[in-house]
């Protein structure tokens, strides 16, 4: 099975940028990874069992290309996130917080949280994605969840 670039985009499009923006953690980098993802699927000839192999494979190299952008030398002097949250829309305030308080998590609890809750994959799937055992997203998850408890916590009282 092969979707159309155009097609591939349509569905998957925001979906490559969320994946990548969470690594990346700025706008512009998340849109370079997006086009370099999709000049990618565009390039390979590969055939696809479904299409949930077609959305698991642009995430999966939208990450990996995030990591090496996000790893380069040049990376270290761009605008950061924080800047791009004005762009961004939240329903409620909260909705603010919480994104707030999962991207100051490590890149590994932060990605695997987003994969989790953002993406909505299961553990099997996030573990093919990163390349990693089922217990590493597992113990991931936990970690990313308990860090975000007390950051969560600590804003509560903040506000009381």
């Amino acid at each position: 099975m092969r979707l159309s670039v155009d097609e591939a985009f349509r569905q998957y499009g925001d979906r490559a940028f969320s994946a990548a923006f969470n690594v990346c953690r700025n706008r512009a980098d998340a849109d370079d990874v997006v086009q370099d993802t999709f000049i990618r699927y565009y390039a390979k000839d590969l055939d696809y069992e479904n299409e949930e192999h077609i959305r698991a494979w642009l995430i999966r190299v939208a990450i990996n290309r995030a990591k090496d952008i996000t790893a380069s030398l040049w990376h270290k002097n761009r605008v950061e996130w924080e800047e791009y949250m004005n762009e961004l829309p939240f329903e409620a305030p909260a909705d603010k917080g919480l994104f707030e308080a999962v991207m100051r998590l490590p890149d590994k609890y932060r990605i695997a949280i987003h994969l989790f809750y953002y993406e909505d994959y299961g553990i099997k799937e996030i573990a093919e994605i990163l390349h990693c055992r089922k217990g590493t997203v597992k113990s991931q998850l936990s970690r990313g969840r308990k860090l975000l408890k007390e950051v969560l916590k600590e804003e509560w009282r903040d506000d009381e």
